[in-house]
């Protein structure tokens, strides 16, 4: 296990786990855990024995947005400040959403502003049924603007605009209705929900799963004929691929696959 100052960062086989270490004010962002979680999300994408994120938070809520303190110095920032302060925060959510390996957020207490942020860039979301939601920017005379993008990636413009608008709250099962979570559980439940979606990653292909988060990135923005030729290679070339044959050949003999932990490739 390694500690940074305001997360902490746990690798174990071939699972990171990255918790946010400030459950005295609620896991808030500043400059500070804005760095730590860039850095220690740079560290496990180029780990190549790593093959899921797990990203949670201590204490009683997920994450409650931005400290206080650090609100109160960006006040005072001149537009330069504040351009490359915000430029780190669109950083990290970038390096998230951009991340080779699937990613899961476990949600719980409460994800405000920034913490929703997290919550749409990670690949898959599962919330306590009890967590609060809320895009509250515009109730400082702010907006959610470095999150948008990952908003609007899973969520209808129709659907986001009113909490855009109002900064009103909303729970966990409206989250999902709207796309923004994949699944609500009992708060007990949670970790175990985790641990099961995990498991069944683990059981699949690791180029298969990064090349399927590029086929989600890259199909939506092509011309129809443009990706009819580029999923052809895609899946043409994964089928002559080491993991392909693995995965074909474990499949036609009946047993499991040389990546699934615990098992050996027969091949």
């Amino acid at each position: 296990m390694e500690k940074y100052g305001q997360i902490v960062l746990s690798l174990e086989d071939s699972i990171a786990r990255i918790e946010l270490n400030r459950p005295n004010v609620r896991n808030a962002f500043d400059d500070v855990l804005i760095a730590e979680l860039t850095q220690a999300l740079e560290e496990i994408a180029q780990n190549e024995k790593i093959r899921v994120l797990i990203l949670s938070g201590r204490g009683k809520v997920f994450c409650a947005g931005a400290d206080l303190n650090w609100m109160r110095r960006m006040k005072d920032f001149k537009y330069e400040e504040n351009f490359e302060d915000s430029l780190c925060l669109a950083r990290l959510f970038h390096r998230l959403y951009t991340m080779p390996i699937p990613t899961i957020a476990k949600v719980h207490g409460a994800a405000i502003g920034g913490g929703v942020g997290l919550v749409a860039a990670s690949d898959l979301v599962i919330a306590s049924a009890s967590t609060i939601f809320s895009l509250s920017e515009v109730r400082i005379g702010l907006v959610p603007a470095c999150i948008s993008p990952y908003l609007l990636k899973r969520v209808n413009p129709g659907m986001l605009r009113g909490y855009f608008l109002t900064g009103t709250r909303f729970s966990a099962t409206r989250a999902k209705e709207i796309g923004l979570v994949n699944e609500v559980v009992a708060v007990d439940q949670l970790d175990q929900t985790v641990e099961k979606l995990v498991e069944n990653i683990l059981a699949c292909g690791p180029r298969a799963l990064k090349m399927a988060k590029e086929l989600l990135e890259r199909v939506p923005t092509m011309e129809f004929k443009e990706s009819m030729e580029y999923t052809a290679r895609v899946i043409a070339d994964l089928r002559i691929g080491e993991e392909g044959q693995e995965g074909l050949s474990a499949f036609l003999e009946k047993r499991k696959p040389s990546w699934t932990k615990g098992e050996k490739s027969k091949s």
